[in-house]
């Protein structure tokens, strides 16, 4: 059974560093230490434009979803876009995923988001089956066009 989900405020930074970082580490993504992540937590955790929702109890989180809204002229509401989402790996397949994903959206829409978006490593098949099972679309080769996604480190 799925894990209660809540708001992150600056006091979650250090789990929610930790987090990441064991996240990061567990596919060998290069990124940022877990003390650096919780800084930069400490300060983004104050913005309207940045979300984390957390699973579990507040002194032992199981997962995390990351959000982030910036304007567009497209909606009367922000688009969103989700980060990063993370279940501890001994719990995963228990829903802890589909509960977070779940409050991502509620929360996304109750700031009148117009879409949320997601962006998923084609090779990784199993997260790509998680979001379409959860009503998500994948813009796939032969439709109308595929999206790509161009990045340039600053």
């Amino acid at each position: 059974m799925a894990d209660e989900v809540f708001h992150a405020d600056p006091e979650h930074s250090g789990v929610i560093g930790q987090m990441l970082h064991d996240f990061n580490a567990e596919f060998g993504a290069p990124g940022p230490g877990a003390e650096e992540f919780a800084h930069r937590f400490s300060h983004l955790l104050t913005r309207d434009d940045v979300i984390v929702l957390l699973s579990g109890r507040v002194d032992r989180p199981t997962g995390l979803a990351f959000l982030t809204l910036r304007p567009s002229p497209y909606f009367d509401g922000p688009l969103a876009q989700l980060e990063e989402l993370y279940v501890v790996p001994e719990l995963r397949d228990h829903g802890i995923g589909t509960a977070l994903l779940r409050a991502a959206v509620a929360t996304v829409r109750e700031r009148n988001a117009g879409e949320l978006h997601i962006n998923v490593d084609e090779v990784d098949v199993d997260t790509r089956r998680f979001y379409e099972r959860h009503g998500f679309t994948n813009i796939e080769p032969g439709q109308d066009h595929r999206m790509l996604f161009y990045i340039r480190e600053l």
